[in-house]
């Protein structure tokens, strides 16, 4: 499978209670958590790559630059699209941007690396 920058992936969420500063422990006001922000985004380029990885592998997170930038309280719509823009091996880079109608919410840089999954588990200490 081929794996090469423009890939992208949208999620659009409604900001609901669960998806608070509150209610994931990052804050006290009720407003989309950077950490809840952080996995939507993180989603986006899991499923950029859905459709794009040979069988057997995975992708996991490495590295994550975000700046949260306006607050979206509960009830709003915000869309998170997530583009490859650089693939250097198995490490691919995303670029990420959050908008709520014509705001930017958020920007993030995520990137990922490419790795046989089974690999990767049996690796893991319990």
């Amino acid at each position: 499978m081929t794996i090469a920058p423009g890939l992208r992936a949208e999620v659009l969420i409604m900001v609901e209670k669960e998806d608070t500063a509150i209610k994931v422990g990052s804050g006290d006001v009720p407003v989309l958590g950077t950490p809840r922000l952080l996995a939507i985004a993180e989603e986006a380029t899991v499923r950029a790559l859905r459709d794009h990885l040979a069988p057997g592998q995975t992708s996991v997170g490495t590295k994550v630059t975000l700046e949260h930038r306006a607050a979206s309280p509960v009830g709003t719509h915000v869309m998170v699209v997530a583009e490859l823009v650089q693939v250097d091996g198995r490490r691919l880079v995303f670029e990420v941007v959050a908008e709520e109608r014509e705001r930017t919410v958020a920007v993030a840089t995520i990137e990922r690396v490419v790795v046989d999954r089974e690999r990767f588990l049996s690796g893991l200490t319990r």
